[in-house]
């Protein structure tokens, strides 16, 4: 099962979500994807200055893959960031909430994806 979508950010999380409950996925996980999902989109927003991002997931078996595609080619790093930062730590958040995260170059701008994996 697939989805394409161009966000809403809102109906993005909600097809996503949609697509998790009707698959018997936990609700943690759930809230996990959702959160996931909704720091790439923001990122490619603010970041690569996209308006509409593409928005990509596909559920097999056991993974979810979701993929956020934007128009610039800068690819995502870490930063050093001070202690009482409010912003910036998105990707780590991205990191600790699923399985793999990544980015693909793309010929016009990236794919920046994550994986989950069914708990049940």
């Amino acid at each position: 099962m697939c989805t394409l979508n161009t966000p809403s950010l809102t109906l993005t999380r909600q097809a996503l979500r949609d697509v998790l409950t009707r698959a018997a996925w936990d609700t943690e996980t759930i809230f996990n994807a959702e959160l996931a999902l909704g720091e790439l989109i923001v990122n490619a927003w603010r970041h690569a200055h996209t308006a509409s991002p593409v928005v990509y997931f596909s559920l097999d078996d056991r993974t979810l893959r979701v993929c956020v595609a934007d128009e610039s080619s800068t690819l995502p790093h870490g930063k050093d960031l001070p202690l009482l930062a409010e912003t910036g730590r998105g990707l780590q958040l991205v990191s600790g909430l699923t399985h793999r995260w990544g980015v693909d170059p793309q010929k016009r701008g990236k794919t920046v994806w994550y994986e989950l994996d069914s708990v049940a």
